[in-house]
């Protein structure tokens, strides 16, 4: 009895770490006052005002659409990465694997300010080009690491068995091997969805004047006074991933319920 007690209080103690900041943003959203410590009382204000700022809709715009780009690049080329990795043996595997853990573990100011040399190096001019291809060169260790355990999960012979049966080699790929690695591949896709928004210091060393993300414009507001529409932003934010999140959720408990 003591232990199960205690198991939940524990639980609900990490909850209220990882939660509590966030109910504070999302009720202070719906703040009249612009103070950050003081209830002024219940407005929809902030959200009407939000959506006529068009700092904050350019950075979201940008956001959102170096986000989905970024994620669909990604998830193709790290899938692939992924089927060409698990074909591999001994220690070319073992060499490959560590240098895709690598970008993941590498601090983020060493990649933006690597990433930043680079494209001016090789005379890309930096904005929402430098920037799109920055996030995916960021996003590829998540996705070819959701992949590669559905792949050690999909058993060998099915692919020889597509080839038996008579489909080429891409059919196999494209009717047997991806729809058993299917979640494995959502998942990266949302990990590099969420991964692109989320960043910020790689962000800001690959983009250039006029492009900037909403973590930059965050960034720049915050240095000025914290606005109140930013609590909104946020909060329609976490909403969506929230929504996201239920949704892919249900398509699998769905795919499962239908084996």
């Amino acid at each position: 009895m003591v232990r199960r007690v205690s198991s939940r209080v524990y639980l609900a103690l990490v909850f209220l770490f990882l939660y509590a900041p966030i109910a504070v943003l999302m009720i202070f959203s719906f703040n009249s006052a612009r103070s950050r410590g003081v209830w002024g009382g219940f407005t929809l204000d902030w959200y009407a005002q939000l959506f006529h700022d068009r700092q904050i809709m350019s950075s979201l715009y940008y956001t959102i659409a170096c986000a989905v780009l970024a994620s669909v690049f990604a998830t193709v080329l790290g899938t692939v990465a992924a089927i060409g990795l698990s074909g591999m043996r001994g220690l070319p595997r073992a060499l490959t694997a560590q240098l895709v853990y690598l970008p993941m573990i590498n601090p983020d100011i060493v990649m933006g300010l690597s990433l930043m040399l680079l494209f001016i190096s090789i005379k890309i001019p930096l904005g929402f080009l430098s920037m799109l291809l920055a996030h995916i060169t960021f996003c590829l260790p998540f996705v070819i690491l959701s992949v590669l355990p559905k792949l050690k999960q999909t058993q060998a012979e099915l692919y020889d068995a597509a080839l038996d049966l008579g489909a080429t080699p891409l059919m196999a790929y494209a009717k047997v091997i991806i729809p058993q690695i299917r979640p494995g591949i959502l998942t990266g896709f949302l990990l590099a969805f969420t991964m692109s928004i989320d960043d910020f210091v790689v962000s800001f060393f690959t983009t250039g004047n006029g492009v900037t993300n909403v973590a930059i414009t965050i960034y720049a507001m915050a240095r000025r006074g914290m606005n109140p529409k930013i609590n909104a932003l946020l909060t329609i934010m976490f909403a969506g991933v929230i929504l996201l999140l239920f949704i892919a959720n249900r398509r699998t408990a769905d795919a499962k319920t239908r084996r």
